[in-house]
């Protein structure tokens, strides 16, 4: 049994940084982070192995925002930078028993924390 929690949504402006932290209880192995808007299907922001080897990342936030695990505190955080009203949606951490590769599909999921808002204004 996996339990995730999420931290560090808030509102920020235009152009301005969040980290999300995503504490987990169990072993976990690859990790990712999703989000979803008001009205749109579930989209996927950026995952990572579970050595941290391979990352993903969704194509709107390349280059943007990076995904990093500390093995250690058994956490996976989300650093988002230059942040855009678009970036606004309910942030989820999840975990998937996918080990090697950073997995991009979310019917391989199968943990799920209960979200984190994250607000950009204009």
């Amino acid at each position: 049994q996996v339990q995730l929690v999420e931290s560090g949504g808030g509102l920020v402006q235009a152009g301005g940084s969040l980290r999300l932290s995503c504490a987990a209880s169990g072993r976990i192995y690859g990790m990712g982070w999703f989000r979803q808007a008001p009205g749109k299907e579930r989209e996927f922001v950026a995952a990572i192995s579970w050595g941290g080897g391979n990352t993903a990342y969704g194509d709107s936030v390349k280059g943007r925002f990076t995904i990093s695990r500390d093995h250690a505190k058994n956490t996976v955080n989300l650093q988002m930078n230059s942040l855009q009203p678009e970036d606004t949606a309910v942030y989820y951490c999840a975990h998937t028993p996918q080990s090697i590769r950073a997995s991009t599909w979310v019917h391989e999921y199968d943990y799920w924390g209960q979200g984190t808002q994250v607000t950009v204004s204009s």
